[in-house]
């Protein structure tokens, strides 16, 4: 006797675009976005835990004892805002203040338009040796802050500076620059510059290789000079980069300290003393802990609102060019 089995019934396989098709892809990009999420923290979590333990908490902890009458010794006693109040109504705070204001004043402008020249002087194709003058112009920027100013106080030192010598030569005599409180501040001002409008150079380099060449041709062509196509081609191409620029030199002014320190040490008369240093000298020789935090923020506050209004003009401008 024999039985004929049953036909099979055939089923087909399941292709990979089928029912479960997308949900094996789906498990599959999430499997693979994990494992790029895990390398990306494993690389940034040192830099990261270094971000966090030495500038978040710390700044955190400052914003505390501002708030308290701290000294470094014994318990501190919550005093809530009183640090703030005698800091916007101390007289030497204001005087401190303004020498700050006064040194932004002239530092950011001078070490941006000595940058931007520069710039448009070493960015032409017409000048012999540019790498190496390039190369000389940012040098100073690689010494320390430190360094430039003892370097500068024996060279201007009224009587065994080499520069006091040399101009003496041609019949002008400086005197004790860094000894004067009417030349002290823009004395100190002029090392900062020197050693500082080369980084704002290369900054000014890079902004104006995107700048677009046919916009200089066009303005060749249409007969334009080079100071009308300095501010109808060069300028408009340099605004973002100007910006940056500006925010750079304000925050850098606003927290003026090396120089001061070793050259004028806020002398004389306190012609040169700034907020940074006010808050080293109240917080590392008087001991007013609570006081210099509170400076501190004062002075973060004022450098940032100054950076949001810059940032405001800029996009505003934006706006209007679209």
């Amino acid at each position: 006797m024999t039985t004929t089995a049953s036909p099979r019934r055939y089923r087909p396989p399941v292709p990979l675009g089928g029912r479960r098709g997308p949900e094996l892809r789906r498990a599959e990009l999430r499997r693979a976005d994990a494992r790029r999420a895990a390398k990306a923290y494993a690389f940034l979590g040192p830099a990261l835990l270094i971000i966090v333990g030495f500038v978040f908490l710390p700044a955190i902890q400052a914003l505390v004892t501002s708030f308290t009458d701290a000294s470094g010794f014994g318990d501190p006693a919550w005093v809530g805002i009183d640090n703030y109040v005698d800091a916007l109504t101390s007289a030497s705070v204001l005087r401190a203040l303004l020498n700050t204001v006064l040194y932004a004043a002239m530092y950011a402008p001078l070490v941006i338009l000595t940058g931007l020249g520069a710039a448009l002087l070493l960015n032409r194709d017409d000048i012999p040796f540019r790498g190496f003058f390039r190369t000389a112009i940012f040098l100073p920027f690689v010494i320390s802050m430190a360094v430039a100013s003892i370097a500068w106080s024996f060279l201007l030192d009224p009587d065994l500076g080499l520069v006091t010598y040399w101009l003496s030569l041609v019949g002008v005599h400086l005197g004790d620059v860094f000894g004067t409180a009417a030349t002290a501040l823009p004395a100190v001002t002029a090392v900062a510059v020197w050693k500082n409008f080369g980084y704002f150079m290369v900054i000014f380099l890079a902004g104006l290789q995107s700048v677009p060449r046919h916009l200089y041709e066009a303005a060749r062509l249409d007969g334009a000079g080079r100071w009308r196509t300095f501010f109808a081609v060069t300028l408009p191409g340099l605004r973002s980069t100007m910006t940056f620029v500006v925010i750079l030199a304000l925050i850098g002014a606003f927290q003026a300290f090396d120089q001061i320190y070793i050259m004028t040490q806020g002398g004389p008369d306190h012609a040169t003393e700034t907020l940074v240093y006010r808050i080293y000298t109240d917080g590392f020789r008087d001991f007013k802990l609570g006081f210099a935090s509170a400076l501190s923020y004062l002075l973060l506050l004022i450098t940032l609102v100054l950076g949001l209004i810059q940032l405001r003009i800029n996009s505003r401008h934006e706006e209007e060019l679209e």
